[in-house]
């Protein structure tokens, strides 16, 4: 995890470019660089480093001597680099995994160069022999990228949209911070007068089903969809996921809720550490009240699997607290988003002043992928569940994804999330419609039955009913949630919340807890609400909260008839 910060054809002045580029620091705890490209005016890079691969080189803007004209900032890591590098033939100068991007580029151009990459990244790679720059995020947005581009030619791209605002007080009032789509890349012509002009912007990956023969190297596809060499391929591809993830030269860990994604990952984990000799146990992390749902199933994974458990306290009180904080730190005042973020911002904060772990493994993106929100029991049919999983897939920037990676790089810790390795998506979106529906009254069935019988985890967390992160932290009787809700309706009252559509147009709030939020978000970022272009909330059910524990179709027991 790193923060990356750059400006082409701007004139402002050093200290705003400093300031700005300072407010990602918490990215990349252990250095920091800023760097102005000689001989081109107004062109400049900013860089927090996490090291996590090649201490001595890792700094960037990354540049080697065979191609002195190309600069490169990226976060992230490509995990395939050393299968590039011996495949072309590619004569590495450092044992950074982004350097294999400068190789790609300069032979095959950058559609694909970015197409070839098998990771998580965002990157601006800047051109000087051809004077281009170019941008590119990896397919479902893992890691951040924001770029503001004027109407008169100022081009700046950070990690967050925060090192960008200071940015905005001098440029053109057609100057709008946005997110860069993941699965793109796009080109700039960076003109003689020094101004920057925007000539493609391209896609190389899709959250769509892709080729068989470009993904999925070692998985049986010769027997269709024998359900049986589905349930094998899965657990390959799913295991190849969380090996290729491996790669650091710092401590990992595993953040686990006790929930089946998270234990999946966590076991997995334990696995392969053991196999490939890691000179340290794996650390677990779980967060809740004492009696929480996933305190109690978290316990009993890590006792299973054999890591070294760490339970972080959870209250009501504590989390209140953090609030404001957190949506500093998220840029969204999204309802589930924040709430789910509270508990994931504490745990990350603990891992980052209590433990050595820096790479943190999560279950991000299971749900979306394998249908595991509850809503999906109501689907209609299994094409209209198959097209808003895709859906989901292509927002969780906007959400889960941008949860995940707020909460922990504000503490210095790199995320690792194998349920979105582009091969096991590719494969799994491949099956056919009906086999990836929810059965028997469970969701994620086709998950669950490839583990089973296996040992891997227990039984009963590998049938464990679908609980949100948010909503698992607390007790039972008394949800997370619902005490935040409480408190919240004491800090606006009912006149703030009638006149809501009017202070609020734009997402305007429907509840006092969304009021205090929005109204959080404003303090912060003022006039960015449209960095959200829509709340999250569940399908084919009419909801007027994201919490699962308020559908109808919620049934705390369920699990325990499977």
């Amino acid at each position: 995890m790193c923060g990356i910060w750059a400006l082409f054809g701007s004139d402002e002045c050093l200290s705003v470019q400093c300031t700005s580029a300072m407010k990602i620091s918490h990215r990349g705890p252990d250095a920091f660089r800023f760097e102005n490209v000689n001989g081109f005016t107004n062109c400049c890079f900013g860089f927090h480093r996490l090291a996590i691969v090649d201490q001595l080189y890792g700094m960037q803007p990354l540049r080697v001597k065979k191609f002195p004209f190309l600069w490169l900032c990226y976060n992230g890591e490509i995990y395939n680099h050393q299968a590039l590098q011996k495949q072309f033939g590619f004569d590495f100068q450092t044992q950074v995994d982004g350097e294999v991007m400068l190789h790609l580029y300069e032979r095959f151009g950058i559609q694909k160069m970015a197409s070839l990459l098998d990771g998580v990244f965002a990157f601006v790679l800047l051109d000087t022999a051809n004077r281009k720059v170019f941008l590119g995020r990896d397919t479902y947005g893992v890691r951040p990228l924001f770029k503001l581009l004027t109407d008169n030619g100022f081009l700046a791209v950070c990690s967050e949209a925060k090192g960008l605002t200071e940015l905005t007080h001098s440029m053109s009032s057609q100057a709008s911070i946005v997110p860069f789509l993941p699965g793109h890349f796009e080109t700039f012509n960076l003109k003689a007068t020094g101004k920057v002009e925007s000539m493609e912007l391209g896609r190389f990956h899709c959250c769509t089903q892709e080729p068989a023969h470009a993904l999925y190297d070692a998985v049986e596809t010769t027997s269709g969809f024998d359900e049986e060499v589905v349930k094998s391929n899965i657990r390959l591809l799913f295991e190849n996921a969380v090996r290729k993830r491996l790669m650091a030269q710092r401590r990992i860990g595993c953040l686990l809720s006790g929930g089946l994604d998270s234990s999946l990952v966590a076991a997995t984990l334990v696995k392969l550490a053991k196999e490939e000799k890691l000179s340290y146990p794996i650390q677990t992390f779980a967060i809740g009240s004492e009696d929480s749902p996933d305190i109690m199933a978290a316990r009993k994974v890590a006792e299973h699997i054999g890591s070294e458990h760490h339970e972080v306290s959870f209250s009501a009180e504590e989390g209140i607290q953090a609030v404001k904080e957190v949506i500093f730190h998220l840029e969204t005042y999204d309802i589930t988003t924040v709430r789910a973020s509270i508990g994931m911002y504490l745990v990350s904060k603990y891992i980052r002043e209590k433990s050595d772990s820096v790479v943190v493994f999560s279950g991000e993106g299971s749900d979306e992928l394998t249908q595991g929100y509850i809503y999906f029991h109501k689907a209609p049919n299994p094409k209209a569940a198959a097209e808003d999983s895709v859906r989901l897939l292509k927002e969780l920037y906007l959400f889960d994804n941008l949860r995940a990676d707020r909460t922990t790089a504000a503490h210095g810790l790199e995320l690792r999330v194998p349920f979105l390795d582009h091969r096991f998506t590719a494969y799994f979106l491949s099956l056919p419609e009906e086999m990836r529906t929810p059965k028997h009254g469970v969701e994620k069935h086709l998950l669950r039955d490839s583990f089973k019988g296996l040992g891997l985890i227990p039984d009963d967390i590998l049938w464990r009913r679908k609980e949100a992160f948010s909503d698992g932290l607390t007790s039972i009787k008394k949800s997370w949630y619902t005490s935040l809700q409480e408190h919240l309706e004491t800090q606006v009252n009912d006149t703030q919340l009638e006149k809501a559509p009017k202070t609020f147009p734009h997402n305007p709030p429907n509840t006092k807890e969304a009021y205090y939020y929005r109204q959080e978000f404003e303090k912060l970022y003022p006039g960015r609400a449209k960095w959200l272009s829509h709340y999250w909330m569940p399908r084919w059910i009419n909801a007027s909260d994201p919490s699962a524990r308020t559908l109808s179709i919620y049934t705390p027991d369920k699990d325990k008839d499977q």
